[in-house]
């Protein structure tokens, strides 16, 4: 499909390849998601794009306004969505009442959120008890026994989610411990060293990955950006041109891409240092497209290249990426010419307001970024690099489990993890633990 195709239909970009599982996802997500309305005609379906509604007619023979029905003469996913509305609001005698049942008052969201936060707190303990179950031991053959992860990873995410040190939290563990939650508590002192080991950053990164599979059939637009975390930790250096040592607090600079409708973290990279902003997005988008489809990414300037244009198109997707100012759709000294950023140079110079319609999504990931921190806590207290790496992960993994259970409440979803053996969930040769 072309570039210019995708800015005009109302199919995402991987609708005329995923076939009609790929439509009903759509579909489900949509009925969940959005107010369908009923008149005389039939019923009235937004569009994703935000761009007026769709008018959608069942029967023996379904009928949608939509192009992708237009051309395929077959049920799209507005279609579907009709579908699952009808067939979740149909009574016992027959009658249907979707205008009344999809109309969601601020009554009914105020219920939904005051459900989800009062049960928070058990169903977190709950669905983070499901997800360490799918890790397995490493082996050992010699020396002392070491704690089982499971109860680890338990351990630093509860930490995490508690905003306690780990002294004060302590507590809690044996608690935990008690009612069969977990095997055996580790004291603070284990469960920091744990938190300065390498290997459990791709575990940690793992995790966060399997809490977002479960809104794999709600999202297909995503965001990119990034933000710093901030360290009680200093890099100190000599100024030799004023003679005197100077320091700036370091922090950890953390890359997230977020499902734009429930901000939940598909894939994540968290780094030490400073790191550029545009070279992460292709192992970001990498990551997520494994267990969703790809349909708009957006991004600030930062992100503005040619390889990341490209790399979200190879995925299906369509870039919605701002041009710097000195950026040009012709051919340069460094690049020959690129006729897939000609044309988006071209649609973002000349088509602004449509540029922009979409290219707002971008700012939820800021809204996932506010979510993290204000909930979480916007520093972190471990001294060492790979430490406080490890400890944001945490933070976003948590906040991933939060974000499932607003979805249990508000879209009725059942989330499991690890759809296959928890053996072959995680490798235990990628994660050696050595010296615990």
């Amino acid at each position: 499909m072309s570039t210019e195709t995708q800015f005009i239909t109302a199919l995402g970009p991987n609708d005329q390849d995923d076939g009609d599982e790929g439509r009903q996802r759509r579909g489900l997500a949509i009925s969940a998601l959005t107010k369908i309305g009923q008149n005389q005609l039939g019923y009235m379906v937004p569009s994703q794009s935000g761009k007026g509604d769709y008018m959608v007619a069942l029967g023996d023979a379904p009928f949608c306004t939509c192009p992708d029905f237009e051309s395929r003469q077959a049920k799209c996913k507005h279609v579907y969505a009709v579908e699952f509305t009808v067939e979740r609001e149909t009574a016992s005698d027959g009658s249907t009442t979707v205008t009344e049942s999809v109309q969601v008052t601020k009554t009914s969201e105020w219920t939904i959120y005051n459900q989800a936060q009062t049960h928070e707190a058990e169903r977190f303990s709950e669905l983070l008890q499901d997800l360490c179950a799918g890790i397995p031991n490493p082996p050992q053959t010699t020396g002392r026994p070491r704690l089982p992860l499971s109860d680890v990873v338990y351990s630093l995410a509860s930490r995490a989610y508690s905003t306690k040190s780990g002294r004060r939290h302590a507590s809690e563990l044996r608690e935990a411990e008690a009612n069969g939650v977990i095997t055996k508590a580790p004291s603070y002192n284990s469960a920091f060293r744990y938190l300065e080991n390498p290997d459990l950053t791709p575990l940690l990164k793992s995790l966060i990955e399997e809490t977002a599979k479960p809104l794999a059939g709600i999202e297909d637009d995503f965001a990119v950006d990034s933000s710093g975390f901030s360290t009680t930790t200093y890099n100190r250096w000599y100024d030799h041109k004023w003679g005197k040592e100077r320091s700036r607090a370091s922090w950890v600079k953390t890359h997230i891409m977020v499902g734009v409708k429930t901000h939940v973290v598909t894939s994540v990279e968290a780094t030490p240092t400073e790191s550029a902003d545009s070279k992460q997005l292709p192992y970001l988008l990498e990551r997520t497209s494994k267990s969703f489809d790809i349909g708009e990414v957006s991004a600030d300037k930062a992100y503005s290249d040619h390889k990341n244009v490209h790399a979200i198109q190879d995925a299906g997707g369509t870039a919605y990426i701002p041009f710097r100012s000195n950026s040009t759709g012709q051919a340069s000294s460094k690049h020959s010419y690129d006729s897939l950023w000609h044309r988006m140079w071209a649609f973002y110079n000349f088509n602004r307001a449509d540029f922009n319609a979409h290219y707002h999504k971008r700012s939820n990931v800021e809204t996932a970024f506010s979510m993290i921190k204000a909930k979480f806590g916007g520093s972190v207290r471990a001294k060492s690099p790979t430490a406080q790496v490890n400890e944001v992960l945490c933070k976003i993994l948590c906040h991933n489990i939060c974000v499932l259970i607003q979805s249990i409440y508000e879209l009725e979803l059942e989330p499991t993890f690890w759809g296959f053996e928890a053996e072959k969930s995680v490798a235990p040769k990628q994660f050696s633990f050595a010296g615990f």
